[in-house]
C-alpha cells in the first residue's frame, strides 16, 4: 500500500536508501482517481525493493510547491534525495514500473 506523504514527513523520501516514486494528486482530480489504482499496484509490486507514496496537494503545498507541481496527476521518482524522473498525467502501469525499475 502507498504511503501518506506529508510536509512534515518528506524527508523520509529526501533520506530513503531506496528509490521513491511520489504520486502528487488530490481528491477532486478525476485523473488522479484513474492513476490511485495503478499507484497502489506498484507499490505492491516493488515492496521492499522502492517506496511508493502519495502527497494530497491541498493539503501540502509546500513539498507541492517546492517541486513546482503545476498539474496533476503528477509522480516524481527520487533517488538519493534527488529528482530523477518525471511522469504528468494517467499513463500505463508499464510506463511507471518501467522507470521505477530502472532506479533499481
Amino acid at each position: 500500500m502507498a504511503l501518506e506523504i506529508t510536509d512534515n514527513s518528506f524527508d523520509e523520501v529526501l533520506n530513503s536508501d531506496k528509490p521513491v516514486l511520489v504520486d502528487f494528486w488530490a481528491a477532486w482530480c478525476a485523473p488522479c482517481r484513474m492513476l490511485a489504482p495503478i499507484i497502489e499496484e506498484v507499490a505492491d509490486d516493488f515492496e521492499g525493493r522502492a517506496l511508493v507514496g502519495k502527497v494530497d496537494v491541498d493539503n501540502n503545498q509546500e513539498v507541492s510547491s517546492r517541486y513546482g507541481i503545476r498539474s496533476i496527476p503528477t509522480v516524481l521518482i527520487f533517488k538519493n534525495g534527488e529528482v530523477v524522473d518525471k511522469i504528468v498525467g494517467v499513463v500505463p502501469k508499464e510506463q511507471i514500473t518501467e522507470k521505477l525499475q530502472a532506479q533499481l
